[in-house]
């Protein structure tokens, strides 16, 4: 928190001058008879007047740099903490997915009874592979990234154009998905990565309380404002909810709130609609 920032406090100053009227008192209470010790004196008030001088210059420079240490210790820690959340973040988005995937396709193809449960199995079995081996190496990677000292390697950050990707793989594992996108104008790149990253989490709740249901994506501009609206059909065929840890909408209202911006979930009917409103000063 901002709060725990590390503040200087010296009382070098105060000490300084207290010395220093200590000295001026000295001088001024001191009786002196001849011209030479009067001097004597006064050279030796100077000189200490002089040390006093060096000695909180010396002091202020020493709590100055052990300031400025504690204030870069203070900053890796919060940066250390930021970048924490952010793995934890995207550790959820990615195991989310993946076996969300995996669980829809299984409970899919096991409804699926006769001559084309066999297909439907097969292909199944062939979706739950691919799952499989691309969420490990997702993990792996990102465990590699933790264990590396140096610098994390960077990957392109979502932009709008993902969006049909990201519908694409909600398809895959499937729900029916609808993307409707009107044209955004300038949107700033936070913005597009944050919508892309409401649209990924709201599939995937959809996905585990509604199995393969029917949803809508719509992605508009309110002036200032853009607006994600994802609506689902609610349950299908006697599906049974797989709730998952219940952090991924606390993520996304947290990580909205740092834009400026709102989530509000609600249902119609069966159906659960969730709506994020983004603030953007891009160019409609």
């Amino acid at each position: 928190m901002e709060n725990d920032r590390p503040l200087w406090r010296s009382r070098t100053g105060l000490v300084a001058a207290a010395l220093l009227l200590v000295l001026g008192l000295f001088m001024l209470t001191i009786g002196i008879d001849s011209p030479a010790a009067s001097a004597a004196v006064l050279a030796a008030a100077v000189i200490a007047g002089i040390a006093v001088i060096v000695w909180t210059q010396l002091r202020i420079r020493t709590e100055r740099r052990l300031h400025e240490d504690a204030v870069a210790t203070w900053a890796a820690e919060r940066a250390t903490q930021a970048e924490r959340l952010r793995i934890a973040a995207e550790l959820h988005d990615l195991v989310s997915h993946g076996l969300g995937l995996i669980t829809v396709r299984a409970a899919a193809a096991r409804s699926v009874q006769g001559p084309a449960g066999v297909l439907e199995r097969s292909d199944a079995l062939a979706d739950i592979e691919h799952a499989g081996r691309e969420t490990t190496t997702e993990l792996r990677r990102m465990l590699n990234v933790l264990r590396d000292p140096g610098a994390a390697p960077l990957r392109p950050a979502e932009t709008l154009a993902d969006l049909p990707s990201i519908i694409q793989a909600a398809e895959d594992g499937g729900l029916v998905a609808t993307l409707n996108m009107e044209k955004m104008g300038d949107v700033a790149p936070g913005v597009q990565l944050t919508i892309c990253a409401v649209v990924r989490e709201a599939l995937n709740n959809s996905r585990r309380h509604a199995g393969p249901t029917r949803v809508v994506v719509e992605v508009r501009r309110e002036g200032e404002m853009v607006v994600v609206v994802v609506q689902d059909g609610g349950p299908q065929g006697g599906w049974q909810p797989q709730p998952g840890a219940g952090h991924g909408l606390e993520n996304l209202r947290e990580r909205l709130a740092l834009l400026g911006g709102t989530l509000h979930t609600s249902t119609t009917g069966q159906g659960f609609t969730l709506t994020a409103r983004i603030a953007d000063q891009g160019n409609p």
